[in-house]
């Protein structure tokens, strides 16, 4: 074979070592006739029957004793034990100092480097052996092949492919079919086919491989197809075959195929073998079966661990994390010891129940496994921790981890972002960016949503145009978060753009977007467009629901709202959870119905939470209802005595009711506690930088200018009609309370935009709690006499202030 059909560029050939065993010292420079006695020695029948690395180890010196290493059988079945378990420098050893080599041990020292050295090593001694005039076997090609398929690499894969041609072997089975396992391994399953279609012979370990090749890339509904034709053409599917069809079948979710391969099993007897069973576990779990797959899990006799983690990861997928915690600890119990897989499912699990001290136990176990430096395990880790609520700690861990991949940044980004830790999330994206690791969909929808925290339109268009820039515009998750950021930007119209334009629509696209025109007041634009979907192929789901419900309720549309609750359950067979009880006393709350909202209380069927409490203390709050009000609030402080913001809220209402012993009450419960209001503050984007207004804040660079401009501005929106609004401060003098008014955040960050913009530019305003009355009533006043529109987000919905008007129109 000619040295040009190879171009490989690979390491140089391997080299005799510095320094050679004592076996190879005395290794003879011509072989001779072995004796019939030398197979009958008793160090040969142990070669034989050598089991281990450590076997061979006590082996080895009674061959050198006896004087056995200038025999050819000893060093051909050396350096065979040698390679069997990985050990090359040891069976280069052996074979290098051996001057009269026989073609058959360079093929056993090839298929030495295929299993257990890399594929540059394994084609530079491929190299060699052409260089030392060994003429190929069938099988160094399979080997080689199957390397290049297992490293993905295509180029080299299609050089072995030509040298198989050229040596003659291209009518070969064993050649050809690992010529198409090759091309199915690098994602070529196109040529993977037309291998295997030219071939004239086939058997059932070639039709396995086409079969396997077709369900790893996906293409599940053609393996099936492959199963029939094979099976049509005689060869009767046997455990592999099944084991490949099995992920298929799990892939596109046809329980029913599933059911009938089952079937198959137990007549064909395969049933015993762990991996056909395994495969069965995995198959009912991904369909959505896993009562079945538990059954037949339980029923195993042998259980390996991927056995366990094919459960374990049934459980998570299934979304029952306390299951998949259950089967982790019997499987320790057992004492079973875990894989880097089993950890990631036992850590997934933990972050979806946010259980942080089994979080931690399993992070424990990482370490003594010495799994800490896989770095899909410590990604697991980071997103655990994130959705623990102890960011910190995987903050630490991102830190010190070596080698970070973009799903690391994926998972710190979405850990900040899940966190509320939006201007943390903004600077790991950045850092990223600047370390020119390119952002996939995945980043894209996790910094996203933090973008629309902060509700800043000119960050909104600069992740607008990376996105297309790079080519994530046609992904339907992105766009969705898009369409989610537009609309907590204040841009709802440049939202729904976006949604007309999309080709593909999830579920979730169409919840963004009614939620969209629910928080911006358009309860009816809302309800227009739940309609339209529901006309369509894709059903609603409980979000989709909660946020018709919320828009209801942010537009006073009671009737519809009460109409879309009856109609849950009944036409969709949707059970409501305590969020859709909580919109519902909401949505009856606001409209003035408080009697009817407590009872719809009285008559939950599940027991009443702090969301249903707390939308019929804000109710009570909004008209002035003591009675039902302190109802609210007792159950509340039952469920949650350490929640500052209801006491507040409470107390609000005792002060507009001069009710001033209960007040009194109240805030000595508070003081007592160690209680406190959370801070008010706002936020407003000037010139491509964030500021942000605390209430009464003097610590801006400008604050003397906000200030005294802020003192000319109330004079005149006074002038032009508006009173403020003391009720919700009390135990000050009138002029103090309309001085403490002045000062709020959303006044000083809406002053300080006023002065450093140009007229007619919009106002965006991002506020952390609920606008006061005072505050929406001067806005109103302020965008009259400034004719300016000023946009206000608070911790509920949008405010449009323009030409003295409010999109709410005061109802919120």
């Amino acid at each position: 074979m000619s040295s040009h059909l190879l171009p490989f560029t690979a390491t140089p050939p391997p080299q005799i070592p510095s320094k050679a065993s004592p076996l190879a010292q005395h290794t003879l420079s011509q072989r001779t006739h072995i004796p019939s006695h030398i197979y009958k020695h008793p160090a040969a029948i142990l070669l034989e029957l050598c089991t281990s690395p450590k076997e061979l180890n006590q082996i080895i010196p009674q061959i050198i004793k006896n004087g056995l290493y200038n025999e050819t059988l000893f060093q051909t079945k050396l350096i065979s034990l040698f390679c069997k378990y990985g050990n090359l420098t040891e069976a280069s050893r052996v074979f290098e100092p051996i001057e009269d080599k026989f073609d058959a041990l360079y093929h056993t020292m090839l298929k030495g480097y295929a299993k257990s050295s890399s594929l540059d090593s394994a084609l530079s001694f491929f190299s060699r052996m052409k260089h030392d005039s060994v003429r190929p076997v069938v099988y160094n090609f399979t080997y080689l092949l199957k390397l290049c398929g297992d490293n993905s690499d295509l180029k080299r894969g299609k050089e072995i492919h030509g040298s198989v041609i050229t040596s003659g072997f291209s009518w070969n089975l064993f050649a050809m079919t690992g010529i198409v396992n090759m091309y199915a391994k690098c994602r070529q399953i196109n040529d993977a086919y037309n291998m295997f279609d030219r071939m004239t012979e086939r058997d059932l370990v070639c039709w396995n491989t086409i079969i396997s090749g077709y369900a790893q890339n996906g293409l599940a509904k053609v393996a099936l197809m492959l199963v029939l034709r094979m099976s049509e053409e005689g060869h009767r599917p046997d455990s592999i075959t099944i084991v490949s069809i099995l992920p298929a079948v799990a892939d596109i979710g046809l329980l029913r195929i599933g059911m009938a391969v089952h079937g198959y099993v137990l007549r064909a007897g395969f049933e015993p073998l762990v991996n056909v069973s395994t495969a069965l576990v995995d198959m009912y779990s991904k369909c959505g079966s896993v009562r079945i797959a538990r059954v037949i899990f339980d029923g195993m006799d042998h259980r390996t661990v991927v056995s366990w983690n094919s459960m374990i990861d049934g459980y998570v997928q299934s979304g029952d994390a306390e299951g998949a915690m259950l089967i982790f600890q019997k499987m320790l119990d057992e004492g079973v010891q875990p894989t880097n897989v089993t950890v990631m499912g036992a850590l997934h699990a933990c972050a979806d129940l946010g259980d942080l001290e089994r979080g931690k136990f399993v992070h424990k176990l990482v370490d003594q496994l010495k799994l800490d430096s896989d770095v899909s395990v410590m990604n697991s880790l980071i997103s655990m921790y994130s959705k623990c609520k102890s960011v910190d700690i995987a903050a630490n861990i991102f830190k010190n981890l070596q080698n970070k991949t973009l799903v690391s940044w994926n998972a710190m980004i979405l850990g900040y972002a899940q966190n509320g830790c939006v201007n943390e999330a903004l600077n790991a994206f950045c850092e990223m960016h600047s370390q020119n690791i390119k952002p996939d969909s995945f980043t894209m929808v996790s910094v996203i949503p933090a973008l629309a925290e902060l509700s800043i339109p000119r960050q909104a268009k600069w992740i607008h145009g990376l996105v297309i820039r790079r080519f994530l515009d046609k992904n339907v998750f992105v766009m969705t978060a898009l369409v989610d950021m537009y609309a907590k930007c204040g841009t709802i119209h440049t939202a729904r753009k976006l949604f007309d334009m999309m080709n593909e629509r999830h579920v979730i696209t169409w919840n963004a977007m009614i939620d969209g025109y629910g928080t911006h007041g358009l309860g009816k634009t809302a309800v227009e467009l739940f309609k339209e979907m529901k006309k369509g192929t894709i059903k609603p789901n409980d979000i989709t629901f909660l946020c018709a419900l919320s828009a209801c309720s942010h537009s006073g549309l009671v009737e519809e709202g009460l109409c879309y609750f009856d109609s849950m359950k009944k036409d969709h067979g949707i059970e409501p959870t305590m969020d859709h009880y909580g919109a519902m006393v909401d949505l009856l709350g606001r409209a003035g119905r408080l009697n009817q909202a407590w009872d719809f209380i009285q008559k939950m069927p599940i027991k009443p939470g702090i969301t249903v409490y707390g939308a019929m203390l804000g109710a009570c709050k909004i008209h002035k209802n003591v009675d039902l009000g302190e109802k609210a609030a007792f159950e509340i402080f039952k469920l949650n005595p350490d929640d500052g913001g209801y006491h507040v809220l409470l107390a609000n209402i005792y002060a507009t009711a001069s009710m001033w012993d209960k007040l009194a009450k109240v805030r000595t419960i508070m003081e007592k506690s160690g209680l406190q209001k959370t801070p008010g503050w706002s936020l407003v984007e000037i010139g491509n930088e964030v500021h942000s207004f605390f209430s009464g804040t003097t610590s801006h660079p400008q604050s003397k200018k906000i200030y005294d401009y802020l003192e000319t501005l109330v004079d005149e929106i006074r002038a032009a009609g508006y009173v403020p609004d003391t009720n919700s401060i009390h135990d000050v003098e009138d002029d103090v309370k309309v001085q403490l008014l002045n000062t709020h955040s959303e006044k000083l960050a809406i002053a300080f935009g006023l002065l450093n913009t140009s007229t007619g530019t919009p106002i965006h305003i991002r506020k952390n709690l609920r606008v006061c009355g005072d505050c929406h009533n001067a806005t109103k006043y302020i965008s009259l006499v400034t004719r300016r529109e000023i946009i206000v987000r608070d911790m509920h919905r949008f405010h449009h202030f323009k030409d003295g008007v409010c999109s709410c129109g005061d109802y919120w």
